[in-house]
């Protein structure tokens, strides 16, 4: 056998077993104990980690070493200003749990009907990547049941400089400039639960084959299906991690007056604030408020921002 190391990345970690896939290799790895001493598993491990696998016939697959992370899209509260990818956080006392290491964007899926798009929400998924400095694609998903001659809520994230890509697995409208956005990446994919997440996804990669849900008719919101954050191996170089559906989402605990660096129109006026720092709520002379009065700032938008600020993020 070689008893060369090779690098793999991480693709599922559980009960103590972390499956790491080496080209069309997938081995399921134990760790070196001299790696785990003194430290958490769920920390120190997580899906998209690139690892050092030695093998040999009297030990099998053995993680002799976890390279440095380029990038860490966490849970619980942001990392501080001086935080380099890689580091591990800690946030209000609690110590912060990697959900995927080294993505190189995150992929935000939302339906333009059944369910109809919650702009608090999509926000909410904008603000967390934005926090994070993560590269960010909308995916605005069942385009084949909604009338494409009227504008939609996406035109007005396009407006502001995010990147949209209109789908349909039925018709197939916008999967190959999907697949062209996520191929050779490491993408995280993620959004309400029933927007077809993983519909799309067997539509590019039929081999999947992901388990899909049906929208509620009493509540109006999808049944989760995904349970078990998993790195799927679809081609060479190219995973996408398929997150738990959340129902709310609360990956950061962002001050508020922090809120406003992460809304990218707000940024040409906030500095023209008369009073320093600003809310944008209720001061006079506020240039934010201002340009939301003039048509420069989404009314949609703003309203999100207020109600982050005011709720919580």
């Amino acid at each position: 056998m070689d008893s060369e190391t090779q690098i793999g990345t991480v693709i599922r970690v559980h009960g103590g077993h972390y499956y790491v896939r080496i080209g069309d290799t997938e081995l399921d790895c134990r760790m070196r104990g001299r790696i785990k001493k003194n430290k958490s598993d769920v920390q120190l491990v997580a899906i998209g980690d690139h690892v050092e696998i030695l093998y040999s016939e009297l030990e099998g697959a053995i993680i002799e070493n976890i390279l440095p992370r380029k990038s860490a899209l966490l849970r619980q509260s942001p990392p501080p200003r001086s935080f380099r990818p890689g580091q591990v956080h800690y946030g209000k006392g609690e110590e912060a749990q990697v959900i995927v290491a080294n993505p190189d964007q995150v992929v935000v899926v939302f339906s333009l009907l059944d369910p109809e798009p919650n702009p608090l929400m999509l926000d909410r998924y904008l603000v967390a990547c934005e926090a994070v400095e993560l590269p960010i694609l909308i995916v605005a998903n069942k385009v084949d049941i909604v009338d494409q001659s009227e504008p939609d809520l996406m035109n007005l994230y396009e407006e502001i400089g995010y990147h949209v890509i209109r789908t349909s697995a039925v018709s197939r409208q916008g999967l190959s400039e999907l697949y062209n956005a996520l191929h050779g990446k490491i993408s995280v994919l993620t959004g309400p639960s029933g927007v077809g997440k993983s519909t799309v996804m067997n539509a590019l990669w039929p081999q999947l084959n992901l388990k899909t849900g049906e929208i509620s008719e009493i509540h109006g919101k999808g049944k989760h299906t995904t349970v078990v954050a998993e790195l799927f191996y679809l081609e060479e170089e190219t995973f996408v991690a398929d997150t738990p559906g959340l129902r709310t989402f609360r990956l950061w605990d962002i001050q508020p007056q922090e809120l406003d660096a992460f809304f990218p129109e707000m940024a040409p006026f906030r500095d023209q604030c008369h009073f320093q720092p600003c809310s944008h709520l209720h001061e006079p002379k506020c240039a934010v408020q201002a340009a939301v009065d003039s048509g420069q700032i989404s009314d949609i938008r703003y309203e999100s921002y207020c109600r982050m600020y005011e709720q919580g993020f």
